[in-house]
């Protein structure tokens, strides 16, 4: 009864949660949505709660977990979203719910194998908040053939149709635009993921605007060693995950045995180069930059010296927000039992509603 009910609604107050891989923190956004021809959004609250370096540490290294304790941690996962989401719930007054739409946390990603985990997407959540929650966007996509990523596209899509394209600068790149009359979408290359890595060995979470790497120099021979990496020359749909990092990108950086600077520098240029060549390519121009990449002045300038045109930055909100937004957007959709996951983007065997609806059970 109830997902009959909310098929045929039209205005949506939601939570949108997103965890990402460069371990940031979690990111909510309560907003509202309206279907009215097209549908518009207005975000009423916003809120990032940053981890402890324990949960860092926890969620770095839960992909070397046995399966026993990885399981304890998805449970523990899933009550620390809980607490993060009810506090954030009574800070902000959010007396109108529809539902909690939570991405959980990405664990491992390796959608050739048919294998995708994201934490914190147990059932638990939704009686812990006394919420509907939809949530586990990804696996549904995976055993489809998908990439199972990346899944905001449909949310630029609707949300976001007035720029050419929109590029989100997280743990990893993504970027998705209208080609050839479809939504096309992937992952362009790793940023945050790997900046963030080394910035750790000097104490630091992140390179606070790029300064440290705009005194760094480029080490030619590992730009040119990241440059041919195989997965550049790959066909979309594609995805990359922790894993590839650690396989392809690491291991890479540190035969090198450069200082840090010198590390920052030279990922930066292959981000600008990788990204601008994807601009000119497409020939992209009107376009929406997110991602907490975005603050890196030094980073967003490289790829404007590549690119030859000035990078606008959208308002604060879509910057921070935008993926938790398009997540709340996603359960929307799924609410209303109408397509989340475009084939297009995702290379699944066809457009599909995915994620799971979990009711509170009953005290």
């Amino acid at each position: 009864m109830t997902n009959l009910k909310l098929k045929r609604q039209t205005h949506f107050n939601v939570i949108g949660v997103m965890s990402g891989t460069s371990l940031d923190g979690v990111d909510l956004c309560y907003a509202q949505f309206e279907w009215d021809k097209s549908w518009q959004f207005q975000i009423i609250a916003a809120e990032t709660i940053n981890y402890s370096q324990l949960w860092q540490q926890r969620l770095r290294s839960a992909i070397d977990l046995a399966p026993s304790d990885l399981d304890k941690l998805n449970s523990a996962y899933t009550q620390f979203l809980a607490d993060v989401i009810a506090a954030f719930i009574k800070k902000n007054k959010c007396s109108t719910i529809d539902a909690v739409c939570s991405h959980g946390h990405t664990v491992f990603h390796q959608p050739n194998l048919g294998k995708t985990l994201q934490i914190g997407n147990l059932p638990a959540l939704a009686t812990a908040l006394n919420q509907i929650v939809v949530c586990d966007f990804r696996t549904q996509d995976v055993a489809l053939g998908g990439q199972g990523a990346p899944l905001v596209p449909i949310g630029d899509a609707l949300l976001f149709s007035d720029y050419d394209y929109c590029l989100n600068l997280g743990g990893f790149a993504n970027i998705s635009f209208e080609h050839q009359n479809q939504r096309i979408a992937f992952d362009v290359c790793p940023v945050n993921i790997v900046l963030n890595y080394y910035m750790q060995s000097l104490g630091m979470a992140y390179d606070d605007g790029g300064q440290i790497a705009a005194k760094g120099t480029v080490h030619i021979p590992l730009l040119e060693a990241l440059n041919a990496l195989e997965f550049y020359k790959l066909p979309a749909p594609k995805s990359l995950g922790l894993e590839w990092v650690q396989r392809a990108v690491l291991p890479r950086i540190d035969a090198c045995e450069l200082e840090v600077s010198t590390v920052l520098r030279t990922v930066v240029e292959h981000c600008a180069i990788q990204i601008s060549n994807l601009l000119k390519t497409h020939q992209l121009q009107n376009g929406l930059l997110t991602g907490g990449g975005v603050f890196n002045a030094f980073l967003m300038q490289r790829i404007s010296d590549h690119y030859g045109r000035d990078l606008p930055m959208a308002e604060a909100s879509i910057i921070d927000y935008k993926e938790a937004l398009i997540f709340g957007f996603l359960g929307v959709l799924k609410l209303r039992n109408e397509p989340n996951c475009l084939r297009s983007v995702t290379g699944a065997s066809h457009n599909h509603s995915s994620g799971c609806i979990y009711l509170p059970e009953k005290k």
